[in-house]
């Protein structure tokens, strides 16, 4: 007997194809997704139905299917956020095949190990230059693609996208086919992008991601979501937007918008005026920092009410209790100020959740205090990827939230933090000895230190990442570098010190700021013990995707940084 996952009113969802099919026969109509075509001048948003997906989807698996593609086989999806992207993704899921959703900014030699890992002979792709690129990368990894489909027609050695969906088929018919999908069967390989070594291929069965739309329903449903537009920013190809934007929030109502980019985010803001959106904290950074430059450029009084709105709204949340008189003051600084700030953000949002790595409490602070709903998350790709979210109702900023519905949390005696539940992925590709550490009696060991305190997730560090300084010393560099890049001085930051008698830095100074830096680490070691001070700097150039120092979701590779930058961490090393 099949095992249900979740449900809407009496029908049992089993796969994720399941679930969205299902909907789409009773949302045919509705708005479900939108994306820009066009020019910046000459274009238009452009609105596709769940009916027209589900169309689309029916003839994408008929033609796939036609071209020999069969369960279990693995297809490439690199794609920009675009609505062919979910439509292949749920047309290849709904006959069996696994998808494999890859970066467009990933190297070519990034995409010949995923084709080599994963043994995939099938890729979809949004451009000429990424066929070209998949071609030159399956002659690297030695391997033959049998079929490569390109959305932009014309696309030599590759079929065409409109062609594809062409083809006759029946939504009903792949719906009935897709019920049968038990939840166990393995739906996606999502490598992990890493801050270091080669990516694995994580098993993510259909329950796992199911498992995830449970957890986060019971919290949309009170917040009134739906029918709501969710603007997507973080690319289709990283877990928490694959499972997230590609089939939870849908799955709940939402409208996904497709933003056209970082440059344009600002003004999508405005336009969209979004209930949902999601962002790493390396966005909210600059956001902050953006903000704090308007705010130092105006000056004078609307300088003067800024400020006076911010510690206010940190009082209101981290005591002591307002007086009578600041609660009108800050009533009216909510109207001249804070209305403003929320205003540029689209005026309607009810989350802005942040994931993919730890977010300040200082910088969450910030925008709480100016009264935007930021809620801080918590997951991994062996997850499904969501593990935990603070609610916007009982949010506690320090922390990651509770666990998810459905899913268990404990303490390991080193402190590892250690989850289980339907969420878990089945392993990593190819590769049991990861397996074997990563999965231990059915609980997965994330790797990340942390307490459970009231039933909320505090992460304090990466298991693996303590530096051991010569003198013994266990120091974390996450707290350094959260603490350094938490400086409006300073846009990024790595530290060092393993082996070594003291820490030194690495940084990259905000524009204009270089001469300014050693004062922003005078004050951060002003907040350290002696051991954790950074006694010896350098002014680095940006990390960034194109350079190869930064994941696609914005994370500093840490261990790559530390090669690149070798001799200068050995003569800050000498000097310190």
């Amino acid at each position: 007997m099949t095992k249900t996952v979740t449900k809407t009113g009496a029908t049992d969802w089993t796969s994720l194809p399941h679930m969205m099919l299902d909907l789409a026969r009773g949302w045919h109509a509705r708005p479900m997704l939108r994306h820009w075509e066009g020019g910046a001048r000459d274009g238009a948003w452009h609105a596709i139905t769940w009916g027209e997906y589900a169309h689309r989807v029916a003839a994408m698996a008929a033609f796939l299917r036609a071209r020999g593609v069969a369960p279990g086989d693995r297809i490439l999806l690199v794609s920009e956020n675009r609505p062919e992207f979910p439509i292949a993704d749920t047309a290849a899921m709904a006959i069996g095949a696994v998808t494999v959703p890859t970066y467009v900014t990933n190297t070519v030699a990034d995409h010949a190990h995923i084709l080599r890992d994963s043994g995939a002979t099938v890729a979809i792709v949004s451009t000429h230059r990424l066929a070209e690129r998949m071609a030159e990368a399956a002659a690297q990894a030695g391997r033959t693609l049998d079929l490569t489909i390109c959305m932009e027609p014309g696309a030599p050695g590759a079929l065409d996208w409109s062609a594809a969906i062409a083809t006759p088929a029946d939504p009903a018919m792949l719906l009935a086919e897709a019920e049968l999908i038990p939840p166990g069967r393995l739906a996606c390989l999502v490598y992990t992008s890493g801050t270091g070594g080669l990516p694995k291929g994580v098993m993510l069965p259909h329950r796992a991601m199911l498992a995830n739309r449970e957890g986060v329903a019971r919290i949309a449903t009170r917040l009134h979501l739906d029918g709501t537009p969710y603007l997507s920013f973080l690319p289709l190809s990283h877990s928490y937007e694959h499972t997230v934007g590609g089939f939870l929030l849908p799955s709940l109502g939402l409208e996904v918008v497709y933003s056209r980019g970082a440059d344009r985010l600002a003004a999508e803001l405005k336009e969209i005026q979004p209930t949902v959106i999601t962002a790493v904290p390396r966005l909210f950074e600059v956001l902050r920092g953006r903000i704090e430059a308007q705010v130092e450029k105006d000056g004078g009084l609307k300088q003067k009410l800024f400020r006076q709105a911010l510690a206010l709204g940190l009082r209101k949340m981290d005591g002591p209790p307002l007086s009578l008189f600041e609660k009108v003051q800050d009533a009216v600084l909510d109207r001249l100020v804070r209305a403003k700030v929320r205003e540029r953000f689209g005026g309607k949002l009810l989350a802005l959740v942040s994931g993919g790595a730890r977010l300040d409490p200082d910088l969450s602070g910030f925008f709480l205090a100016m009264g935007l709903p930021v809620i801080q998350g918590y997951g991994q790709t062996e997850a499904g990827p969501v593990i935990s979210v603070n609610p916007p109702w009982a949010n506690r900023r320090s922390t990651v939230g509770p666990p998810l519905p459905g899913v268990e949390a404990r303490i390991a005696e080193d402190g590892e933090l250690c989850v289980r539940g339907d969420l878990v992925m089945d392993g990593y590709w190819n590769d049991p000895d990861s397996t074997s550490r990563a999965l231990v009696d059915g609980w997965l060991h994330t790797g990340d230190v942390g307490e459970i305190t009231d039933g909320y997730i505090r992460i304090t560090d990466r298991k693996r990442d303590f530096i051991k300084t010569l003198g013994g010393d266990m120091v974390s560099p996450a707290k350094l570098e959260s603490l350094l890049m938490a400086e409006p001085e300073i846009t990024q930051a790595v530290v060092a010190g393993e082996g070594r008698p003291a820490i030194v830095a690495l940084v990259v100074p905000a524009d204009g700021m270089a001469d300014k830096v050693q004062a922003a680490i005078a004050r951060v070691n002003g907040r350290l013990s002696n051991i954790e001070r950074i006694r010896a700097s350098t002014v680095v150039e940006p990390f960034t995707v194109e350079n190869g120092l930064l994941t696609p979701t914005m994370k500093v590779k840490r261990r790559l940084v530390l090669e690149r930058h070798a001799a200068a961490v050995e003569g800050l090393a000498k000097r310190g």
